[in-house]
């Protein structure tokens, strides 16, 4: 089955599924009932992971020893090496969606050949008689053996076969998806054809046996790696779409929370109500604080805020060749500078009276609708209009105290 020299590369991409499985976990405990992608991938890293942690030398010596059977670790781990294919294929499908009767029945037929791969693997090791034990070159020793012949073309046809509809559906399937789930697919087609590539491997070594030649090597030291990296291959096909997509997310929840820390600077003394939240709460949650945070202050401000001092901002920021929405970012910064001034000093917003005004710009209405606090925010920091209003009315320049 593989050499005792060549564990490290079982063992490898053993480590990595079930170091993806145990980062899975909480989501699989949380979605297991209601979400079949969680089930399929999950089902999917511990059979691989278990494929690879059975197939060291080592492991099967301990299995045929506990046993009391020599080489029963064979249909043991041929067995899950089948399953694993059952697993990839009833994903794959669970992924491309459609009808959902289809997809059942489709994954009841797959779930159902497969099951017979399973029984027929051990009722041939049953019938077949290998009284000496092969740790690393079993398939090619037994090539010519009753039955055991069967239960290896059994094992390296079932894989063969969902190996390649796999890769054929996916490379199908690539041209019609983008982003972090076409990224995912290319994994897998690598995969599955490094798979194809070790089946093939596998098969002419044992039918160069079948011939009266020895390319025993082909299977005992050539098929292992090449199984290896064929499963790193899938292990990040299936967890990169997923993992992608969170670490965007995650990305983008902490560049928004980056963006906004000038907008809390500038509302920073502001008694909002907000309650601050420990730096190592989750991005996603120190997000929605600090956006509860922002619109607590911009109501705290509501009755500072001067229409007039919005519209002449806007109509800076416009002859500044500022695009309209960041204008109307502009003009919302300026006006919440304002009336931060305001608050402070104890003066409520006249209209078309506000300290600080910008000039005598002749007024543009900004259009209505709500601001985009993460424009406002860098408005704040960057805009030359709101600098030179800050300027002109005295206003304090960016607070300082507030960590972004």
């Amino acid at each position: 089955m593989t050499s005792d020299k060549y564990y490290i590369p079982l063992l490898i991409p053993a480590v990595i599924l079930t170091l993806a499985f145990v980062l899975r976990l909480p989501v699989i405990m949380r979605f297991w009932r209601n979400d079949p992608n969680v089930r399929s991938l999950g089902g999917l890293l511990l059979l691989g992971s278990a494929v690879f942690y059975c197939g060291r030398p080592k492991t099967l010596a301990l299995v045929n020893r506990s046993t009391g059977v020599s080489n029963v670790a064979a249909p043991l781990v041929y067995s899950l090496i089948t399953m694993f294919c059952a697993s990839c294929l009833i994903l794959i499908i669970h992924w491309r969606g459609g009808d959902p009767r289809r997809v059942r029945r489709t994954n009841w037929s797959i779930g159902a050949v497969y099951a017979a791969v399973v029984a027929g693997l051990w009722i041939t090791f049953a019938l077949a008689d290998v009284p000496v034990e092969r740790l690393r070159d079993l398939d090619t020793y037994y090539a010519n053996a009753p039955w055991m012949r069967e239960h290896i073309l059994l094992y390296l046809g079932a894989h063969t076969v969902a190996c390649l509809i796999t890769s054929v559906v996916t490379w199908a399937w690539l041209r019609e998806v983008s982003g972090w789930l076409r990224a995912g697919l290319v994994f897998l087609v690598l995969g599955f054809v490094l798979n194809l590539c070790y089946d093939t491997v596998k098969l002419v070594a044992v039918s160069a046996r079948w011939t009266g030649h020895d390319l025993d090597w082909l299977s005992t030291f050539v098929a292992p790696p090449i199984a290896s990296v064929g499963a790193l291959f899938i292990a990040v096909g299936f967890i990169l779409p997923h993992a992608g997509q969170a670490a965007q997310a995650l990305w983008a929840d902490y560049r928004q929370y980056r963006s906004l820390a000038p907008f809390v600077r500038e509302l920073d003394g502001l008694d909002t109500g907000s309650l601050r939240l420990p730096r190592r709460s989750p991005v996603s949650r120190r997000l929605v604080q600090r956006r509860t945070q922002i619109s607590d202050g911009l109501l705290r401000l509501q009755p500072y805020m001067d229409p007039a001092v919005r519209d002449r901002a806007f109509a800076e920021a416009l002859a500044l060749d500022e695009a309209p929405a960041q204008a109307a970012a502009t003009a919302e910064a300026v006006a919440v500078v304002a009336a931060v001034r305001s608050l402070r000093l104890g003066l409520a917003a006249a209209p078309g009276e506000a300290a600080g005004a910008p000039g005598e710009a002749g007024a543009v209405p900004v259009p209505a609708r709500s601001p985009d606090l993460v424009a406002v925010s860098r408005a704040l920091r960057r805009s030359p209009v709101v600098g030179s209003f800050r300027a002109r009315s005295g206003a304090p320049g960016r607070p300082q105290g507030v960590r972004p």
